[in-house]
């Protein structure tokens, strides 16, 4: 089974619900996704609203895969960058996939969906992204066609004592 795929999808409570669970599981099951476990529910609440503050503002689109029972299975948020003088690519954030449905090509499905819907951005010819190094994301990333272009040493401290490289991926959609 595969999952579906809307782009700017209503915010409503499910929808609501269902990212911040979807953030919260991926958090405890060790994503990186912005936190480090265990974290709850309120810890994320903050991040989840300055992104649909971003969304409302139009600086940010929200791509969500439900899988076929209708809950919240992966989703991405794509900004844009407000930059005169690099407006021609987008970021992607918080990109996941439930911890249920790992293993099931999900992944490489979601970042085939957020690729589509780069491609219909005017004026947009490359995806950005950032990983956390040594959790094997560079390597999925990679596969997926994404080009290691920068790595800052360090940079992310996941805790004291465990500092990880911020690797940055480029997808030109050329």
């Amino acid at each position: 089974m595969s999952l579906t795929f809307t782009l700017d999808p209503a915010v409503g409570p499910a929808l609501r619900d269902g990212v911040l669970d979807l953030w919260t599981d991926v958090s405890n099951a060790g994503g990186s996704v912005g936190f480090v476990p265990p974290v709850t529910r309120e810890a994320i609440r903050p991040e989840l609203l300055k992104h649909f503050a971003a969304m409302a503002e139009g600086r940010t689109r929200l791509l969500v895969g439900h899988d076929p029972d209708g809950q919240v299975a992966a989703t991405v948020f794509l900004t844009f960058n407000t930059h005169r003088l690099m407006r021609h690519w987008v970021w992607l954030y918080t990109v996941m996939v439930h911890p249920r449905h790992q293993g099931k090509g999900y992944g490489r499905d979601l970042l085939a969906a957020a690729e589509r819907a780069a491609r219909s951005f005017d004026g947009v010819d490359a995806i950005r992204i950032n990983c956390r190094g040594g959790e094997g994301l560079e390597r999925f990333y990679g596969s997926c066609g994404y080009k290691e272009v920068g790595r800052i040493p360090d940079a992310i401290q996941v805790a004291p004592g465990d500092r990880r490289d911020d690797v940055i991926m480029l997808l030109p959609l050329d």
